[in-house]
């Protein structure tokens, strides 16, 4: 869950609870409902501003097990903001292309 990734980022930055919230703008009761699961959703924002802070990429914060926690509506937003691009004339296997070249240069630059 997001919470245990911002937890052990947080500690393996050698930072407190206080100082996490202090320097990302976030309450910290807040953050430690966040890090306790008890707020399984917070917003993008909350999470990029956390993000930057631990000077982790967004993703990073966002995997569980390897996968990429998303919900669907950030899903939903996201194929909408496709259409909007104008992106929706792609079928499934060229998206997959897409995706298989964006998993290959993830890895190159590893």
């Amino acid at each position: 869950m997001i919470g245990t990734n911002i937890s052990r980022m947080r500690k393996q930055k050698g930072l407190t609870l206080s100082e996490l919230a202090e320097k990302s703008k976030i309450s910290k009761s807040y953050l430690s409902n966040l890090e306790r699961n008890l707020n399984d959703n917070p917003s993008i924002q909350v999470v990029e501003k956390l993000a930057e802070v631990l000077n982790v990429d967004l993703a990073a914060l966002l995997q569980s097990d390897g996968d990429i926690l998303v919900s669907d509506k950030e899903w939903l937003d996201f194929v909408n903001e496709l259409k909007a691009l104008g992106l929706e004339r792609y079928s499934l296997e060229e998206y997959k292309i897409i995706f298989e070249f964006i998993r290959w240069k993830t890895d190159e630059n590893k």
